[in-house]
């Protein structure tokens, strides 16, 4: 249950209440067993945080400024639940630090570290919100660094320096623009991230178009994706589908590393809970080297209230050609929303 705080500005002689904030503080404790069993080394049993969610402790606040503008900030934690250690490298906000303007009438504008819109909009198609054992990012992009096969090995779904622009729904259209600042001395482009994502929404179908491109300073090494994916609701279960295209451009005069990604999953009512299901294929267009990957997963999510729930899943990775490491993963645990 989220606690909210009240806090009235009195001005003047009146004792008229000029601006109201509210803060609200939220948070989730995700725990389980896990294990990591791939070709190249043996199995692994673990407790991990953050199976399903991440472990995390926010804050999140408005001020209402009248005419329909209202100031925002969301500073969000993350932490891991086995050990009590900072997640995200250590950082204190690692998860989200952002402040900003919200207007009823022109939209929203966040400065700070924010999701990138190729990971929300992943998020909303994956039957598995990009998470647990079947997460789509396990192959998919979320920065346009990493396709299964590449050696950039980078997969951070937020973006630093990010000043964020979501645009007022119209019908059933919604979109964001971000761009994220490399901070290097001299150039405009190294460090720098840029990202936007197009939805639609109308009764039972989602859709959305993201967008993500993204440079490594160290390198220059350059990543592009593209993706279209959504839900339909059928009542009695609903299907998840999506297409990526990604591209990488090496700083070297190394070829351009290209590549596709597909998903077609579902999610289903099932004895009280929720199975999740999909299958992820991986075609790398690399003339020499190239990777391939196809991963299928299976999961189940129980409510045991509103706010706890039970959850175990399974991923089957398999890479080509033979000698590439193939991967299962397994996990099964409680997840608790405050």
């Amino acid at each position: 249950m989220k606690k909210t705080f009240c806090m009235f500005a009195v001005l003047g002689a009146t004792g008229s209440a000029l601006a109201q904030t509210q803060v609200s503080i939220y948070g989730i404790a995700d725990i389980g067993i896990a294990q990591a069993d791939t070709s190249a080394a043996s199995a692994t049993w673990r407790m991990d945080s953050g199976n399903q969610s991440g472990s995390r402790l926010g804050f999140r606040g408005t001020e209402d400024l009248g005419n329909g503008l209202s100031a925002i900030f969301t500073l969000e934690n993350g932490y891991s639940l086995d050990a009590g250690t900072l997640g995200q490298g250590g950082r204190l906000f690692g998860r989200q630090g952002f402040v900003g303007l919200n207007s009823t009438r022109l939209g929203m504008l966040k400065l700070g570290r924010q999701y990138t819109p190729m990971h929300l909009a992943q998020d909303a198609v994956d039957p598995f919100n990009v998470n647990l054992a079947g997460n789509m990012q396990n192959i998919f992009t979320a920065n346009g660094l990493n396709p299964a096969g590449s050696t950039i090995g980078m997969q951070d779904v937020r973006m630093d320096n990010t000043v964020n622009y979501t645009a007022p729904r119209l019908g059933g259209f919604s979109a964001e623009i971000a761009y994220g600042l490399g901070e290097i001395a001299g150039t405009s482009s190294a460090g720098r991230q840029f990202g936007f994502s197009a939805g639609y929404r109308a009764g039972q179908l989602n859709l959305v178009l993201s967008h993500h491109d993204a440079n490594i300073a160290a390198t220059g090494a350059d990543g592009r994706a593209t993706m279209l994916g959504g839900t339909y609701d059928f009542g009695v279960f609903k299907l998840h589908a999506a297409f990526a295209g990604n591209r990488i451009a090496a700083a070297a005069a190394a070829p351009d590393r290209k590549s596709r990604d597909a998903m077609l999953g579902v999610s289903a009512p099932v004895a009280g809970g929720v199975l999740l299901a999909s299958y992820v294929h991986h075609d790398d267009r690399l003339a020499a080297g190239a990777i391939d990957a196809r991963q299928a997963a299976l999961g189940y999510t129980y409510p045991l209230s509103k706010r706890t729930n039970l959850y175990t899943s399974y991923a089957r990775l398999d890479r080509k050609p033979a000698g590439a490491s193939d991967t299962s993963l397994f996990n099964a645990g409680i997840r608790h929303r405050f």
